[in-house]
């Protein structure tokens, strides 16, 4: 009887990969190394641009290198995978069909876990890179259960793109969060009850944003979903 091993399809980008390590770190319960959850981690930074494939149309697909990632880290032993970047998930489907082990999904993990947090919820008002809106990833998973997803007006939301872009430089000061804070004040005004924060990057500092809802990150949920999973013995 041994413990699951969870394989991270990561380097988008690489201190959301490490983030979301540290939160799988803090989530499980030891008392010894060997306690904790055994993690393989392709932290890769030379995945296409999911931007420049997805919004601009000018790039390569993602697709192929993800799912080569995915085929080597259950070739090293993963029991199932984990991917912090929720606007790769727009291929998850494609990975899943690469590989024999599940693929967990941080999108219907996070609505899973809003609805549980909130049952009657109407609406959840979403921080995400643009590309996740415009793709409408989560909206269409929230719509299946009468729930609306908010996004801030398009002038805000350039200025959270902005603030994604420069949480990725590793060098970023308190206009992050003036951003971030308008932003979370747009989307109470239009009646968010929940504050999802649906970027990985943006799941870095979360942890210094306040509202007067709940703030969920999605990057805490799948942590949290990852330690539970490889606590499962086969």
């Amino acid at each position: 009887m041994k413990k699951k091993i969870v394989g991270i399809l990561g380097g988008m980008g690489p201190e959301a990969t490490v983030d979301l390590m540290q939160r799988v770190l803090r989530a499980t319960p030891a008392q010894d190394d060997q306690d904790h959850i055994h993690m393989l981690v392709d932290n890769n930074p030379q995945v296409p641009s999911r931007i420049r494939a997805l919004l601009e149309k000018t790039g390569e697909s993602p697709g192929p290198c993800l799912k080569n990632m995915a085929r080597k880290l259950e070739f090293w032993g993963a029991d199932f995978l984990a991917m912090p970047c929720n606007t790769a998930h727009y291929y998850h489907k494609e990975i899943q069909s690469a590989v024999s082990i599940p693929v967990l999904n941080i999108l219907s993990l996070s609505v899973e876990e809003s609805m549980r947090r909130k049952p009657h919820l109407r609406r959840v008002g979403l921080l995400a890179a643009t590309a996740v809106l415009n793709l409408n990833l989560y909206g269409q998973i929230f719509s299946a259960h009468g729930v609306e997803a908010l996004a801030p007006p398009a002038l805000i939301q350039k200025r959270v793109m902005s603030t994604i872009r420069t949480i990725k430089t590793g060098q970023y000061d308190e206009e992050v969060f003036t951003v971030l804070r308008e932003a979370i004040n747009s989307l109470m005004e239009a009646g968010a009850e929940i504050i999802l924060v649906a970027c990985t990057e943006l799941s870095v500092v979360s942890g210094r944003l306040e509202a007067s809802v709940p703030i969920l990150d999605a990057a805490q949920i799948l942590a949290e979903h990852i330690v539970r999973e490889a606590q499962q013995t086969i």
